[in-house]
Order: C-alpha cells, then sequence, then structure tokens
C-alpha cells in the first residue's frame, strides 16, 4: 500500500497514467444511434457459489481451454466424455435485469451466477467491425465467445465493449458465456459498505454492434462558452467540440456535421483520428428546462453517419450562482436510486425512467441528482427530451480505500466512462465524484486529482461531490469547510438535521455557511417514514414526523445565505437496504421516500410539492 502526501496531487495523476489499461476496448458512444442486434431476452444461467466453473479445486484459475471451465462448450464430445455442468432452459434469466428479483433463491445472493446466450449470425462483409457492447454488468463480468475469452471489465454501472476478432463468429450456434460476480470487496468502487441494495447480474442492454472499417467511436459537440457571467449568442452561435475516428484514415477523410433543422451542413477534412471542429450556426434556440429544444446532429464519414440529438446550453458557477444560458438558476431537486421498487428490482429501461422521471416531475423538480452511480442511459438521454437538469455521480462512496493506486485507476476509469458516455447531453450539468466521503490528507488527495481528471475531459460542466457536515455539534451555525471545497465548482452538502441529529425543531436556530465564495447546494436532507403509520409528529417513521421534518426543514431555508442555488432531498422513492432491519418500519427499506414501495405519496410529498410550486412562481414573477 502507498500513502499520499497532500502536496502530491500532480504525481497522482502521474502514477494513474503508469498504471496498464483495463483489458475492454474503448468506449463506443451513442449505440442507440448504431446498427445493432439485440441479445437481450432469455439467457441460460448456472449458479456457481463455490467457483468451480472458474478455479481448479487447488482454486487456480482454468486455463483456456480446459473442458471443465464453464465456458467451454457443454456438449460431450461422446458417451465417455465427462461433463459435470451443463447450460439448460430450465434455468433461465431474463437480460437485462438483476438475478435478485427473479427467483427467490436469489435475493440475498453475492457470489458468481453463469450467463450463456447462442444465437446465429449473418456474416458481413471482411472489413465489418463487430462490436459486444455490454450498457453494465454488476459487479465483474468475464466475457468469452466460442470458447474465447474476449476480456475482463471491473465496475458495476457503467458500459463497455469488446471487440470480437475476425472469424470467431459462425453462421449458426454461437453461444457468448458471461460469468458475473457481485461480491463486494475492499478494495472496489464501491467498497463494502453502502446503503443500497448490492444487485447482481447482467443489469442493463446486451447488442452487437456492426460498424464499417472506419468509423465514429466518439464525439463532443458544444457551444462555446461565452465571457463569464455572460449569455451565450443565439445568433451567429460559435460550437465547437472533436470528432474521433476508430483509427488513422488510410488517406485524406472527409468529414460532415449536418443539422437539417437549421439547413446546415458543413464539411471539414482529417488525416489524423481526431478532428478539433469549430463552426458558427446563424441562429439556435437554447436547451433549457423549460424549453428542452433538441437538434437532430448527423455526422458522418464518406461512407457512414451516426445520428443524435443534441441540446446547445451553457452551465457555469459564476462567483455565488450557478448560471444556465447566462442567467441564475435555482435547482429544485431530488435524489433518485435507480431502482423500481414495486418490484424490488434495477430499473433499466426507457418506461422505469419515464415512470422515475415523471415522479419527478410531479414533485414539481427541475432537476434530478442520480445517486450514487452513474444510470442507465436511458435516464439522461429521457432527461434531455423532458428538461430536466442532471447530476451524475461514481460510487466514491463513504471509505473506500483512499489509499490504494489500484482504487483510484477503478475510480477514475468510472468517471472516465461516466463523461465519455453522457457528455453530449444537454441535460447533465453536474459531474460529481463521490458521497460523504471522510476527511483526511489522503483523500482530498484523491479527490482533487479526480476533480481534475473531471475538469480535463470536460470544462463545460461543473464538478462537484456530496460532502459530509457535522451538524450534531450544537453550534447555531455549521460552516462549511471542508477542504475538498476548494477544487469543487458546486459547493454540496449533505446534511439530516433532525433525523440523526436531533429532532425538527433544531433546524428553528440554526444556520448554514460557507467559507468558499462558490454556490452552496443542498445534496441531501430528508427523514424516514412508513407510509400509512400515523401519529402524532413526535413519532419517529410516522408520516406525521417527516412532514414535520420538511417544513422545519423549509423554515430554516428561508435563512440559507444568498449563494443558496438549490437542494435534492432525500429521497424520491423507498429503496431495498440490507442496513435497515427495522422489523415494523423498515425490514430492509430505507423509508425516507416521498413516495413508499408502493408508489404511494406520504404526506412529506405534499408539503415538499407546494414548497417547490411555490419557489416556481416567485421566480416566473421575478422574471
Amino acid at each position: 500500500m502507498f500513502y499520499l502526501k497532500r502536496s502530491l496531487p500532480v504525481l497522482f495523476f502521474c502514477f494513474c497514467l503508469a498504471i496498464s489499461a483495463r483489458s475492454q476496448d474503448s468506449l463506443i458512444t451513442n449505440i442507440p444511434g448504431r446498427e445493432i442486434i439485440s441479445l437481450n431476452g432469455s439467457w441460460q444461467y448456472i449458479m456457481d457459489p463455490y467457483e468451480t466453473g472458474f478455479y481448479d479445486y487447488r482454486y487456480k484459475e482454468l486455463a483456456q481451454n480446459n473442458p471443465s471451465a464453464y465456458w467451454s462448450s457443454d456438449i460431450p464430445a461422446g458417451k465417455s466424455d465427462m461433463k459435470e455442468f451443463g447450460y439448460s432452459d430450465k434455468y433461465t434469466l431474463q437480460v437485462p435485469g438483476d438475478w435478485n428479483h427473479q427467483y427467490p433463491k436469489f435475493q440475498y445472493y453475492e457470489g458468481t451466477v453463469w450467463y450463456k446466450k447462442s444465437f446465429d449470425y449473418n456474416t458481413k462483409p471482411a472489413d465489418t467491425h463487430v462490436y459486444l457492447y455490454f450498457g453494465a454488468v454488476n459487479y465483474r463480468a468475464d466475457v468469452y465467445l466460442n470458447g474465447k475469452k474476449l476480456g475482463m471489465h471491473i465496475g458495476g454501472f457503467t458500459p463497455f465493449n469488446f471487440e470480437i476478432p475476425k472469424g470467431l463468429l459462425k453462421s449458426k450456434n454461437n453461444y457468448l458465456v458471461v460469468r458475473v460476480n457481485n461480491n463486494r470487496h475492499k478494495d472496489d468502487v464501491p467498497t463494502l459498505n453502502t446503503d443500497w441494495w448490492n444487485y447482481g447480474g447482467i443489469t442493463r442492454n446486451v447488442s452487437l454492434v456492426e460498424l464499417p472499417n472506419l468509423f465514429i467511436r466518439d464525439y463532443f459537440i458544444h457551444l462555446k462558452r461565452a465571457a463569464a457571467g455572460s449569455a451565450p449568442a443565439t445568433k451567429n452561435a460559435e460550437v465547437i467540440g472533436w470528432i474521433k475516428l476508430n483509427k488513422v484514415p488510410a488517406a485524406q477523410e472527409k468529414i460532415s456535421i449536418e443539422i437539417p433543422e437549421l439547413n446546415f451542413k458543413k464539411e471539414f477534412s482529417t488525416t489524423g483520428q481526431t478532428l478539433t471542429v469549430n463552426f458558427t450556426l446563424p441562429h439556435i434556440q437554447l436547451w433549457s428546462p423549460k424549453q428542452p429544444k433538441l437538434y437532430k446532429v448527423i455526422i458522418g464519414t464518406q461512407n457512414s453517419s451516426i445520428t443524435d440529438k443534441i441540446g446547445f446550453r451553457t452551465i457555469e458557477a459564476y462567483k455565488k450562482q450557478v448560471l444556465l444560458n447566462g442567467k441564475p438558476l435555482f435547482m429544485r431537486g431530488i435524489s433518485i436510486h435507480e431502482e423500481i421498487p414495486q418490484e424490488q428490482r434495477r430499473a433499466y429501461s426507457q418506461q422505469d425512467a419515464a415512470y422515475l422521471l415523471h415522479q419527478a416531475k410531479e414533485l414539481d423538480c427541475n432537476m434530478v441528482r442520480l445517486v450514487h452511480y452513474p444510470h442507465d442511459e436511458t435516464m439522461t438521454r429521457l432527461a434531455d427530451s423532458l428538461g430536466i437538469l442532471v447530476w451524475s455521480e461514481i460510487p466514491v462512496y463513504w471509505t473506500i480505500d483512499f489509499g490504494n493506486k489500484s482504487v483510484y485507476e477503478n475510480a477514475q476509469s468510472q468517471l472516465e466512462t461516466m463523461i465519455t458516455r453522457d457528455h453530449n447531453r444537454a441535460s447533465v450539468i453536474i459531474w460529481s465524484v463521490g458521497n460523504e466521503t471522510p476527511v483526511s490528507p489522503t483523500r482530498t488527495n484523491f479527490m482533487h486529482a479526480l476533480i481534475n481528471k473531471a475538469h480535463q475531459m470536460d470544462n463545460t460542466r461543473m464538478v462537484s461531490a456530496a460532502l459530509e457536515v457535522n451538524y450534531d455539534s450544537g453550534k447555531k451555525l455549521n460552516v462549511i469547510n471542508d477542504p475538498l471545497g476548494a477544487y469543487v465548482d458546486l459547493v454540496a452538502f449533505n446534511e439530516y438535521l433532525g433525523w440523526y441529529g436531533g429532532s425538527p425543531d433544531k433546524c428553528r436556530t440554526t444556520n448554514w455557511s460557507t467559507i468558499y465564495d462558490k454556490p452552496l447546494f443542498i445534496s441531501e436532507t430528508g427523514a424516514g417514514a412508513k407510509y400509512g403509520f400515523h401519529a402524532d409528529s413526535l413519532t419517529r417513521f410516522s408520516e406525521q414526523y417527516q412532514a414535520w421534518y420538511y417544513r422545519e426543514q423549509i423554515a430554516m431555508l428561508q435563512r440559507m445565505p444568498k449563494n443558496w442555488v438549490g437542494m435534492s432531498p432525500w429521497v424520491l422513492a423507498d429503496f431495498r437496504s440490507p442496513r435497515r432491519n427495522n422489523p415494523i418500519y423498515q425490514e430492509g427499506w430505507n423509508r425516507k421516500g416521498l413516495f413508499d414501495n408502493k408508489g404511494n405519496k406520504k404526506e412529506a410529498f405534499y408539503i415538499l410539492q407546494a414548497y417547490y410550486k411555490d419557489l416556481e412562481k416567485k421566480e416566473a414573477n421575478q422574471q
């Protein structure tokens, strides 16, 4: 193990560059805009708690060609050939989907499950590139096609892809095997201890992606930021960005950008793999929550093209305000876990995203904090269309091993992938590098390096982290002075005054401030209540206690300093958590939701909704 010194954040970057790359290929973005073959549906599985299919009896990893390995063919070569494993339609799981909710035996299961999908494939021209793309697998995925290992991926909430070697795909009887393991480890991100359910499985879409010999791997197209504190131009708007090909072209390649609605098309030429672009649009409508305008953008090479819907807007922390398109923004937010509580499962589909985001819209939110990990791409794309601002976060959560360089590499990899996947989403305005991390020089250097990385990859958005504060000290003025505040753009903090720190009436004598001359945001606040349990307001877990909590919080918020720019209370809906074990009120559920696990609204929902509607009305009157 190594230890970081306060004065060495730059050196922290240096060792990360020296660490070997992960085994997956560079991410291909905008999968919805490409030619794909879905591998979703029913997959056969083997539950393997002893890792028999991966290790021998001496607990050494099996050789690639070992016929006992569960990635090899389960069909005996002859009647004397012994096979002690096999895949059968008697044992199937739906993909995408966590395994926990599909059968009772999986509810608490942490370990290895082998997935198998058989499929045929219509072969394509020899110069076609075929990639295998996973939206997410929790937590470790080892991927094999027709007995050959394509690679391994670590991280439960980010996409990854592997190129399939030429000649490996067959026209008939391909078999794809994925070893999925969701065991928790101290040196993982997140670590052993969290406050959400450890859903295992292939939780998001799986696709074959067919691409030409030369194709656009990624791109980032956005408005050029105006002078600090200024609104962007809507006439003769300057757009900048870059386009990255999968390789250096053999000869000069023409690349075009077209926006049909604006009758705009421009061609560029490049001999390199990455092209920097700069162009002017005669007139645009800016994207905002009230007018979430998206433009169809077509980016093409000489032989192929890709289409996306992109909104143009600017966002910045300027002095003590957050400015959207140069105008002050107040964020009426809510925190959301990626879960459908009625079915006790991970959310993954367009329908799931619509359900969750429309609940937030009903609360009168203009912003959501997607916690505590990158959510499925359907969430951010739908947020673009609905005009909902997004805080997106990586699971650097609580007490990870901040002194371990491999842990940093894992965290940085998840950060890079989160930004790469969603950097063209207008709704995403905040990249968050973590939540409630304990203050120490080692932790601060770790987090500072992540912030620097986020700024390096994307200087068009704010970078933040949800800080933890001590509000149970008896002080009437709580000052946010976490040293990490010096590096974030938005100073955000979690507070539960009246739930963990005394009773809600303590809010009456409490005030908040920060030593930083930056916008201030409350990233969490909330109290638990079991829907339908009614008592006086002093009784914990009653709807009346939670309602009292919100009333006192809202009264306290009237005294917030002028740099307070919004909040995302905890949490939209009750969610599963093994930490919550009160046998009467919790039973494995975190009850701080404004909706319960059946979709019912608690009394506190209406209190926060009325407060948000009043804020929106006042904002409209000031314009």
